[in-house]
């Protein structure tokens, strides 16, 4: 046996690392976690054990979540279904090979998946190499299998603790949250707390009343043509800030009667040192802002990049770079952008407190890759790389210098001034574009100036609540309280928006009705599990763990025995100082169908009336309920928004929500509700969202359509239970055309495949798709000569495209465009797969050429 065995989490890293060893090694990947704690749903019945009267709740419970908190933590683990064979395959290999090198990822998920894969292969144990590297290099490979090491199990408690207490909240607060508030709501140690902060952002936007204050400018002109803007700062050695248009009047006629004299002028150099380079929650910031991802997507191209061997590991929390990166990128900084460029002494930054590891920063691996060139990765792939390499190059590049000059201007009794910042050497921002140097001609300003009045320019404003979160700044947010880690920041901002307890809309995080009605239970009941500083503390032990400062199961212990006794309490009923039930708030909004009065109720999906029949007996229940519309869903305009009266609970004075019963009649309730039974009904003709007045008609059975509301949004669904048929509502309140049902072309052939084509329809259009997908995932637009010969298989929804010209000025053939903006179909041509730019349009029942060749 002279071969090793490496075993990896992903293919592409496997892929990657086999360029990198020679044919002793046989590099495999174990694609993620291999196995995981025991749960009732996996776990297959004993029949050797009769179930007893006298089992108690505490074996449910263990029966449940694999653990036992009881018998000093004792874990159940079992093979993740899927993964049989992967495992059966790693079994093998490793009893062919002299040594097994566990080359999993560098955190504290890593080492555990490095730990479950050496227990689930067993053997000799001294078989077993730990290799840890930061980047997927030569170098970096060939220095990690110089320095093997073993798995560090401190690192792997440090792990466990994590998931047990996440399982243990998780498993035992989910039960209770069902019964006193609603099914399918689940609570979380770190997700809550993180609905908890948007939640408690939500609730003071709701409750701020804008105030109108006013900005005043002057236009002065100096040396008769030149002219300066300032602004009135001060009045009285007061700031000024004039609330109402009659005191901003006033003001206005004494300056026009005022001398404008400079009183004082400052001028100075200032230096902007370069930002560090990424870390984990950096980059997550500066992919939203500036390239429009997600969290989740960030963190998935990223993983992409390093597995591809472009860039460093991307889970870190250090801004440290290494000697031989420092080394290279001051060398590269030197060669293409000059001396000047390149400080005296490599840029050193100072890690954010309580950092968890001591890894690198994210950077490219090669500084002198631009570009990343591999089929693997896509163009926002590449997008984010370039982020990357822009950050890591001007990290290193010699601060950018401005010359300052602040200009302050008398006019009687008030002060005026004029603050002007120019480029005198771009430095780092010659990568990083984030300021335009401003040209002004101020420099001839001297004091005892004597300026000319030109004209007022004064600017009504009202003051603005804090902003809603997005996911960067939740991050930023997270990370500043200390809250979670850089493995878990994606996790966090997709699992709540999962939940339906937060939703996005146009970048910014809401928070839904159930997400602030368990925050406030939660709060409540489970004061530690929302506290800011408790679970910044829970944190730091986890830390503490991985270190070997303290024993991973005294943490536990103390969790436990605390999360325990209010879990009991919780149960109680509110009497006791248990949990509030969610209740019915009851209005005088009768039935539509028994006219028994509706009560407000909520769900997951969100806000409804449902109505109190339903508890009558089962022969005269009702089950009428009607969905609530929010107002702050529906588009208004935007001046009505800022100056918009804001309802006020008559009960508790808090704001009100806003919904939509039907287009005559709003519903307000407390933002305190159920806690707070206030609610106003509201009569009129107002201006709602289009379909609360259509009447919508099944297209497949002529059935009437309901409206309906579920997790993904609002739709509409027959009310034929046979037919099942829906119709989404889109973002900007219409309702989406009928689906197209697929057509076969079975005379059109694939490429790829021995399949043939059947058209469909998706949110781009009309497309041909291989009929034995997802077995053949073979896509492409029609040819406009394909419909014009297959047109008596078109329904009239689309008949018209294929009346399009077939070919373009210049005899290429057309194909079936879809602009997603407008949702229209247009024509286009393409010559040797590239588009020519040539395009035409349907307008007034004919085809209009837009654009020739």
């Amino acid at each position: 046996m002279q071969k090793s065995l490496v075993i990896v989490e992903s293919p592409a890293k496997a892929k990657t690392i086999n360029q990198y060893l020679g044919c002793k090694y046989i590099v495999k990947s174990s694609i993620g976690h291999v196995r995981d704690l025991l749960t009732k749903k996996n776990k297959k019945k004993d029949k050797t054990k009769k179930s007893t009267s006298n089992s108690t709740e505490q074996d449910t419970l263990i029966h449940q979540i694999g653990i036992d908190p009881y018998q000093n933590w004792k874990a159940e683990y079992h093979i993740l279904p899927g993964k049989e064979k992967i495992v059966s395959e790693l079994k093998n290999i490793a009893k062919k090979v002299d040594c097994i090198y566990l080359a999993t990822d560098l955190d504290r998920e890593g080492e555990a998946i490095a730990w479950h894969l050496k227990k689930v292969i067993g053997g000799d144990s001294s078989k077993f190499r730990r290799v840890v590297f930061n980047e997927i290099t030569k170098r970096a490979i060939k220095n990690a299998f110089k320095n093997v090491s073993h798995i560090n199990m401190n690192r792997v408690n440090a792990q466990q603790a994590r998931r047990f207490m996440d399982r243990i909240v998780g498993y035992m607060i989910s039960p209770l949250l069902w019964k006193k508030i609603s099914r399918g709501l689940s609570a979380g140690r770190v997700q809550s707390v993180a609905v908890r902060i948007i939640s408690e952002r939500e609730h003071v936007i709701k409750n701020f009343i804008p105030e109108e204050y006013w900005k005043l400018s002057i236009s002065l002109i100096f040396e008769e043509k030149k002219n300066i803007i300032v602004d009135v700062t001060h009045y009285k050695n007061k700031i000024f800030r004039p609330t109402n248009k009659k005191e901003l009047d006033i003001a206005i006629e004494k300056i026009k009667k005022s001398c404008f004299i400079v009183k004082n002028r400052e001028d100075k150099i200032l230096y902007r040192t370069s930002p560090p380079p990424f870390i984990t929650s950096t980059l997550q910031q500066s992919s939203s802002l500036r390239l429009g991802f997600s969290v989740k997507k960030t963190m998935f191209l990223a993983q992409k990049l390093y597995e591809e061997g472009y860039i460093t590991y991307m889970r870190t929390d250090s801004t440290f770079l290494s000697k031989h990166a420092v080394k290279k990128v001051r060398t590269y900084i030197k060669n293409f952008y000059g001396d000047h460029y390149l400080p005296k002494e490599p840029n050193i930054y100072s890690n954010i407190q309580n950092s968890q590891e001591a890894h690198e920063a994210i950077r490219p691996s090669d500084v002198k890759i631009k570009n990343v060139n591999s089929s693997n990765l896509n163009s926002d792939a590449q997008k984010l790389y370039r982020l990357i390499w822009n950050q890591f190059i001007a990290s290193q590049m010699s601060s950018a210098r401005y010359q300052s000059t602040a200009i302050i201007i008398i006019a009687n009794e008030f002060k005026l001034q004029k603050n002007e910042k120019i480029v005198i050497f771009e430095g780092w921002t010659k990568i990083l574009k984030e300021e335009k140097s401003i040209i002004s001609d101020i420099a001839s300003l001297k004091i005892g100036s004597l300026l000319l009045y030109n004209k007022i320019i004064p600017i009504q404003k009202f003051t603005k609540p804090l902003p809603r979160f997005n996911e960067a700044s939740l991050v930023r947010q997270l990370e500043k309280k200390g809250i979670g880690r850089p493995s878990t920041y994606a996790a966090i901002t997709s699992k709540i928006q999962e939940k339906g307890y937060i939703k996005i809309k146009k970048n910014q995080l809401y928070a839904e009705k159930m997400g602030q009605i368990i925050t406030v239970r939660l709060k409540k009941n489970f004061s530690n599990l929302l506290d800011y500083n408790f679970t910044a503390h829970m944190e730091k032990k986890l830390d503490q763990i991985a270190e070997n400062k303290i024993q991973w199961k005294h943490v536990l212990n103390s969790f436990f025995e605390d999360f325990s006794k209010k879990l009991e309490q919780a149960k109680k009923s509110p009497e006791e100082g248990g949990m509030e039930p969610n209740i019915i708030v009851m209005t005088s909004f009768e039935c539509p169908v028994c006219y028994k009065n509706m009560g407000i109720k909520n769900a997951i999906t969100g806000v409804f009336l449902s109505c109190s029949g339903y508890n009558s007996e089962p022969k005269q229940r009702c089950k009428q309920t009607i969905n609530l519309i929010p107002l702050n869903e529906f588009n208004q305009n935007q001046k009505e928004e800022k100056t918009k009266k804001i309802n006020r609970c008559e009960k508790c004075k808090m704001a009100m929500d806003s919904y939509f019963i039907n287009k005559t009649l709003k519903l307000h309730i407390c933002i305190n509700n159920p806690s707070c039974i206030g609610y106003k009904i509201e009569k009129g003709d107002f201006n709602s969202p289009v379909y609360l007045s259509k009447i919508i008609q099944c297209e497949k059975c002529d059935s009437n359509m309901i409206l309906k509301t579920g997790r993904f949004g609002k739709f509409f669904l027959c009310i034929n239970k046979e037919c099942k048929n829906t119709r989404k509502i889109l973002s900007n309140g219409e309702i989406s055309d009928p689906k197209l049902e697929p057509i076969p072309f079975p005379e059109l052939l694939c490429e790829k495949s021995n399949a043939w084509f059947v058209l469909r329809e998706g949110v781009s259009g009309i497309f041909f798709a291989a009929n034995t997908f997802p077995k053949s995932r073979e896509t492409r637009s029609p040819f406009v000569e394909e419909l014009a010969k297959f047109q008596h298989l078109l329904p009239q929804k689309i008949l018209y495209l294929a009346s399009a010209p077939l070919i373009d000025d210049k005899g290429n053939k057309t194909i079936v465009c879809f602009n997603r903006n407008i949702k229209q179909y247009y024509i286009g041509s393409k010559k040797e797969g590239k588009f020519t730019g040539w395009s035409a349009v349907f307008i007034n029942q004919k085809w209009c050429i837009l654009k020739k060749n």
